[in-house]
Formats: C-alpha cells, structure tokens, sequence
C-alpha cells in the first residue's frame, strides 16, 4: 500500500524537475499548423516519448494517415503493465501547441522560452497541454518507486500531436490502434479547474459546428460612386445577414437548436463580477444573453463569426465588393446533433438573406457534444483524488468549448469510465498571449493524478 503522504511528499522533491521538464517542452515550438515547421512536431513528439521511457513506460512515436491520405502527425504511444487483473486505464494529452499569435503582444522577448513570474510559468504550451503532458511520466514515476517497481494498474498513454488542429487522423488511429488503446478508464486531461486552487471534473461540454457562408451580389467589382446606391456591397450584405443570427438580448435567434436556460443544480455559482475580471471585459460593455451565467456558458449556444474575408484598410478603394465569405462557428448545447445544427443554420441563413444575394454555405467541422457524470466508480475516485491531491472539495464544471473526440472515444471504447480532468485556471489564457500554467496547481495536479491511479489500483491508504 502507498500512503498519500508519501505521494505528496515525492513529488514535492520532484517538483524542480517537473518545472524543468515544462521549460524544456515549451522550448520546442511544437506548433501543427501547416503553416509551421512540422518538424518541430516530431521533435515534440520524440521528447515526449523520452520523458515517458525515463518513467518506465515502453514508448514509440507513430503516426497513421488521414482519411484524406495526408499524413498525420506523430504521437507518442507508452504503456506499462500493473498487476495481473488490475484496471486498464488509458491517459490522453496532446504535445502539439497554438501559433503564438502576435509575438510583440506577449510580455517575454520569446514565447517558446519559458519564464516565471511569481507563482507563474509563461509560454506558449504552459498549460495546453505542456502541463498535462509532463504530469504523466512524473505520476507514474513515482508511483513505481512507492511501489517496488511496479505501478498499481495497467497504464496506456497516447499522447497526440494534432488536437490543435481538429486531430484529422484521431479516428484513424483509434481503429489503428484499437487493441493497444481498450481500457476500463479514459482520462482525459485537457480541460481546466474551477478556479486557482480548487480542481474540478468536466461533466459537460459544447460541440462545435463550422461554416463558411459566401455572399454574392455581382459578378465584378464596381466603382462604389458610379454605381452604389441601387445595389448593396458583399461585405454589407454579409454584415446585415450575421446581425440576424442573435436577438437583441444576444441570444443565438436560429430555430431548432437545443437550448437550457438554466445550467445543471451541481455547477458552482459563477458571479457577473467574477466572469467579467477572468475574461477582461472592459468596464460598461454589456454581457448578452439571458438566463443563469453558466447555462449561457455552457448549456445553450453560442455563434461567432470567426474569420470573414474583406479588403484590409491599406487596400482599401471606393470599390463594391461583389463577394464575401465569413467563418461561422457555433458551439452547441449537449443535446444537440451536430449534422441538424448545421442544417438549422443553414436554413437560417438562407431565409435571411438581405435583398435576394446569392448565398452559398459549405460545412467545414461538425463536432459533437459530451455529457457525462461523475457518479461513476471512476468518477468518485477521481473526486477523492483532486480533494486530497488540492486540499479544497472538488467540484463538476461545464466547458463551453470543445473536444470533439472524447464521443469518439465513448463510442469506441463503450465500455470506458471516460474522465475529463483539467490543469488550466480561468488566468491561463491557452491559445492567447501570455499563456501561462500556475505551478502551486501544477504539483497539486500531479499529486491528484497519482492518487487518482493508486486509488483506481487499489494500492492507496485513505
């Protein structure tokens, strides 16, 4: 058996290591846009898997194709036995990291060289997932060491390099690689906790659906004072036919979508006060929607045109644009069938469009929702562990963004505890400048991670 003193205090003599390790994953700009260096990715990908073999794990990085042909990007595949009969659980990350967006926005000369400010590490992967990622060989590290050199269950750990981009060949490789993955518990960890020092389980998340909507109201450009007046410019048009998407409350106004005024009894209270200081919103603009805070979170949906093509200003002329296509992307509600989302919007866009402007509208991602519960044998040990591992009772969250893959990994492995666990804050801002991981959490989510496994092999004293 393992005491959780023994836990806590290994890994508190680890934990300079652990911050090491961090340092040195964020150095490699392991970002998997194509438009980056995807040699980096491997790079990646191949210390990954070191840090994993040091830890006493068998390790490989692999890769399997895409539907599409493309290849997909490497991943890193580990797995140590437990004892005979004792749980299989499968643990997932992902190494690969956001573009850095704009570099002068970011308070270091570099984002890909980690630096620390009072409880802080700064850097692009800090926390999504570069924490998550070194969590796992240092857990399992340790708990071979209490444990004579042996871990208390079965452990499989696939770590994967291309989350941040819609993970193309995730299905692929799950089938590739079905046998190998099976297990009674799925962890996965890349979600957040409620707030600095008090860790949470996710029990819900949004889908996302994405489409580009293209406008066309000629089939050449115009000059804008010969001609505008009678005929209206795409972008314009474009403009007017977005506005219709929300009410004047802000709520999402499409027909047909699966919407919950009121988020589930068990999510804690999220105050107007508190979610205005953690997203920045600047003093007198309005929140939109109705309803309770949470549910507009994380139970109804949400759209946001994320990309729209329009002449930038230094190109700009008196010109009629004759076409324009905007990016919608819309969160849905658990619930919600991504393919009838997409059909609603749709329907939507094409029964508003502004004075008869051809409308052309191309599906790019449909994503479904996760709805789960942590009243699961799994999911109470995982409550015990982050309360002992954080000293602070845990609690169930939604997300209102998106893992599209973990339905994926329900309707593969059916059979599957899936736990979603989390190493970002409301102040980590993953895929924005200054992301950054809050080390105090870091050593508690290891701490948490190990007894979770221990308790799940039966080898903890409570």
């Amino acid at each position: 058996m393992i005491a959780v003193d023994s836990i806590r205090a290994a890994v508190r003599d680890a934990f300079p290591t652990i911050v090491s390790d961090l340092t040195d994953l964020v150095a490699i700009p392991s970002v998997s846009a194509a438009s980056h260096d995807q040699a980096q990715v491997l790079r990646s990908a191949e210390h990954v898997a070191s840090l994993l073999r040091d830890a006493g794990l068998e390790a490989e990085v692999t890769s399997v194709d895409c539907p599409d042909g493309t290849p997909g990007r490497p991943a890193v595949l580990a797995h140590a036995d437990g004892p005979a009969g004792s749980p299989r659980v499968l643990i997932y990350s992902h190494h690969d990291v956001q573009p850095v967006g704009d570099p002068s926005a970011w308070q270091q000369a570099d984002p890909f060289v980690a630096e620390r400010r009072g409880e802080r590490l700064f850097g692009r992967g800090t926390s999504d997932d570069g924490a998550g990622v070194v969590t796992h060989p240092h857990a399992l590290r340790i708990l071979r060491e209490l444990g004579g050199g042996q871990l208390p269950c079965s452990v499989t750990v696939y770590i994967e390099g291309e989350e941040e981009v819609g993970s193309p060949s995730f299905e692929a490789f799950l089938a590739a690689h079905r046998d190998r993955l099976d297990a009674d518990v799925i962890i996965v960890a890349d979600s957040s906790n409620w707030r600095v020092g008090v860790p949470a389980l996710t029990t819900s998340l949004r889908g996302v659906v994405q489409v580009d909507a293209r406008i066309d109201v000629l089939d050449h450009a115009l000059h804008s004072g010969q001609y505008g007046g009678p005929v209206l410019d795409a972008v314009t048009t474009m403009c007017r036919l977005v506005a219709t998407l929300h009410d004047d409350a802000g709520d999402v106004a499409v027909p047909g979508l699966v919407s919950e005024s009121a988020a589930a009894p068990d999510f804690p209270e999220y105050t107007e006060e508190d979610f205005r200081a953690d997203a920045g919103v600047l003093p007198g603009v309005e929140l939109i929607g109705t309803g309770d805070l949470t549910a507009r979170l994380w139970t109804k949906p949400t759209i946001t045109v994320i990309g729209m093509d329009v002449t930038p200003l230094e190109r700009s002329g008196n010109v009629l644009a004759p076409s324009c296509t905007g990016r919608i992307s819309m969160r849905i509600a658990p619930g919600q069938d991504p393919d009838s989302a997409i059909e609603a919007l749709t329907s939507h866009l094409a029964s508003h469009v502004p004075f008869g402007a051809r409308l052309t509208v191309t599906g790019r991602e449909a994503g479904p929702a996760f709805h789960g519960s942590s009243d699961t044998p799994a999911g109470r040990a995982a409550h015990w562990a982050l309360t002992t591992g954080f000293g602070v009772e845990a609690v169930d969250i939604g997300q209102g963004g998106s893992i599209p893959f973990i339905a994926t990994l329900q309707s593969t492995f059916p059979g599957a505890q899936v736990l979603v666990t989390g190493v970002e804050d409301p102040d980590t801002r993953a895929h924005s400048e200054d992301e950054s991981m809050h080390l105090g959490d870091l050593e508690r989510i290891v701490v948490s991670e190990a007894l979770l496994l221990a308790r799940l092999g039966g080898a903890i004293e409570a």
